[in-house]
């Protein structure tokens, strides 16, 4: 079923310029009445996959051309988009959702801009929000820190700087690395409570809650497929496990002062450093 048509007068001519146009993220019926009306007036659609895109555009019934635009798009193809949209609208698209929202498009719009060229910004879907909304996590502060790194140090080291960030972090993840980033979030923060949005808009939408170990688990046995926002809730959302004293005193046993200061502040939300002065004194007992 194609979408009603706008009613603005699609005669009139759009005005040059580089148009961010938000596509769905999963359900066709997203689209917005003035994407589709955009998308038709503008002379070319930059995209990250012409077969992806394509689709969307004859369930729209739209004939616009299209020019791929991706990651890997070199400088003389953004110079040359950036010389049609000084003379003529040009659309840019993501293959799901808001442009340059983890996707390409971010050196587009910043030298349009240097370069005088008009930009406008059509919303529509966005994942992380719609997990966001799923979550039932506290959304009136919110970090969203894109995909976390493959390798596993360079995980723990963007969850360890994000850990004392005093709001719901959102990631971007993939089935195939969901448990092991569940994993890593439940040796670091094992009270908080998370949120595995996947399959969002589709028909086998879905948004766990609990534990990071207990989800950890659960997708261990049941592969997730699909796009999957993660989001961990922030610090103040993690009640205290335990005696701090007595959690402190059990690190202390096999490990550093600072490394059981550092374990005992993931766990409690207590001040690192309150911790490490009295694992200090307890060394020195």
């Amino acid at each position: 079923m194609k979408t009603p048509e706008p009613e603005s007068a699609l005669s009139e001519p759009l005005e040059a310029g580089l148009y961010i146009v938000a596509t769905p993220i999963g359900n066709l019926g997203d689209i917005t009445v003035r994407a589709v009306d955009i998308l038709r007036r503008c002379e070319v659609i930059a995209c990250e996959d012409t077969r992806v895109t394509g689709k969307l555009l004859k369930h729209c019934g739209v004939s616009t051309r299209m020019q791929r635009y991706d990651d890997h798009a070199s400088d003389k193809q953004r110079a040359m988009l950036l010389d049609m949209a000084r003379s003529r609208p040009v659309a840019l698209v993501s293959d799901a959702g808001t442009p340059l929202v983890s996707d390409p498009g971010y050196r587009l719009v910043r030298e349009a801009r240097e370069a005088g060229i008009s930009v406008t910004s059509i919303p529509g879907a966005c994942a992380a929000i719609a997990g966001l909304t799923l979550a039932g996590l506290p959304n009136d502060r919110f970090l969203f820190a894109g995909f976390l790194p493959v390798k596993e140090k360079a995980r723990c080291d963007v969850l360890n700087e994000l850990g004392g960030v005093d709001a719901t972090l959102i990631f971007y993840e993939t089935g195939p690395r969901l448990e092991r980033s569940l994993r890593a979030i439940a040796e670091l923060w094992p009270e908080r409570e998370v949120a595995v949005a996947r399959e969002l808009t589709k028909l086998h939408e879905e948004c766990r809650t609990g534990r990071a170990q207990e989800l950890a688990e659960w997708y261990a046995e049941h592969s997730p497929k699909g796009e999957i926002v993660l989001l961990v809730g922030p610090p103040s959302d993690a009640p205290p496990t335990g005696d701090p004293e007595a959690l402190l005193r059990e690190a202390l046993s096999e490990m550093s002062a600072s490394k059981a200061a550092g374990k005992v502040a993931k766990a409690t939300g207590m001040d690192r450093q309150t911790l490490y002065a009295r694992a200090v004194e307890l060394k020195s007992q």
